[in-house]
């Protein structure tokens, strides 16, 4: 896949949302790989943000702005003049979504509609990828893997914001670029995301890690629910590909995606927070079995057409993500490296493993 290298070397990319956490990382390999980046981001945590954590402040074309803001938008597109956007920036927390869901809303339907508005304006772009979530499927009930092709759905806001933010991609995709405009269109959708670096409230790692730091016990409001956990490489990993497919054949490749985990790595909250414990080497649970707000009791994605047509697959099993994962922390945290070092040492391992480097 050394390609992958060539492609992207001295590309001018956006990542918007690059000071969340998947933008984070992104915006680091991508570095890595020897692109132009430039990131804007919404009002960061600058003292436990992995994006400043990083220095990628320092190494980017980087502004603040509120992505629903389309002037400021369209500006910094005409500044930066990317090929290629990677469409991170989202409310991305279903117990936000529940507090606040005007604002979730707004910054998932309307920032997204904002960025395929601009799309079509700029020739300049050839490629985009649009982040949404394993969430946008109607609930079936049962464990079964979710295709590109089954109904769209969402009764929770988070949920609902992203599905019809689906449902604009694809209007503005039929509508203003097959065969009409040579720019790739697509929405990618993953599992439960996991990593160094995320400090996000109401999320199981930085809670388990945080309680971890502090020695305190590990309360979990839905011990039995199933997740599709991944380490964060593996579906960034799957958009690089596609970013690239697209580019060079944007009527091939220009669809709905699904990057989801290996398909025996569906594993339970309570689990998951035992590897940590595990791994971490101290750490107390306890189960609480009822949660307030509805959530997705099982998820899972199937991800055979991006394993055929883009050649891409997991590299990493479940106990080797949260392995991988608690590492960093305890790196940082514990042995007190540089969160830079890290990162960039478990991007370049993950390059080696599938042959990038």
């Amino acid at each position: 896949m050394n390609s992958i290298k060539k492609f992207y070397k001295n590309k001018k990319v956006l990542v918007t949302g690059a000071t969340g956490f998947k933008g984070a990382w992104m915006c680091s390999w991508l570095i890595k790989l020897g692109a132009k980046v430039s990131g804007l981001g919404y009002n960061p945590n600058e003292n436990k943000n992995l994006f400043y954590q990083l220095n990628l402040n320092k190494k980017v074309k980087f502004e603040i702005f509120d992505i629903r803001n389309f002037n400021k938008l369209e500006n910094f597109v005409k500044k930066t003049k990317p090929s290629i956007i990677f469409h991170f920036a989202a409310q991305p927390l279903i117990l936000r979504s529940y507090k606040d869901p005007y604002l979730t809303f707004t910054v998932n339907y309307l920032g997204s509609t904002n960025i395929m508005e601009i799309a079509r304006k700029f020739k300049f772009i050839k490629s985009v990828v649009m982040v949404t979530t394993d969430k946008v499927y109607e609930s079936s009930g049962k464990a079964k893997g979710f295709k590109e092709s089954d109904l769209l759905g969402g009764i929770d806001p988070y949920s609902a914001s992203k599905s019809s933010t689906e449902l604009m991609i694809r209007a503005y995709r039929e509508s203003f670029f097959n065969g009409k405009i040579k720019c790739g269109i697509s929405s990618v959708r993953a599992g439960n995301v996991i990593g160094g670096g995320d400090w996000s409230k109401n999320r199981l790692i930085p809670d388990s890690i945080r309680s971890s730091i502090k020695n305190k016990t590990i309360i979990l409001r839905n011990p039995n629910f199933n997740r599709p956990w991944q380490f964060v490489l593996e579906p960034l990993k799957g958009y690089l590909i596609l970013a690239k497919k697209q580019y060079e054949n944007p009527l091939r490749y220009s669809s709905a995606w699904n990057f989801g985990n290996k398909s025996k790595s569906i594993t339970t909250v309570s689990q998951i927070v035992e590897y940590i414990i595990n791994y971490w080497g101290s750490g107390k649970l306890k189960k609480l079995s009822k949660n307030k707000v509805y959530e997705q009791e099982n998820l899972q994605l199937n991800s055979f057409k991006a394993n055929k047509l883009l050649k891409w697959k997991p590299t990493y099993g479940i106990k080797q993500s949260v392995k991988v994962t608690t590492e960093w922390y305890y790196k940082v945290l514990k042995l007190k490296k540089k969160p830079s070092e890290v990162t960039n040492k478990q991007i370049e391992n993950y390059m080696h493993e599938n042959k990038w480097s």
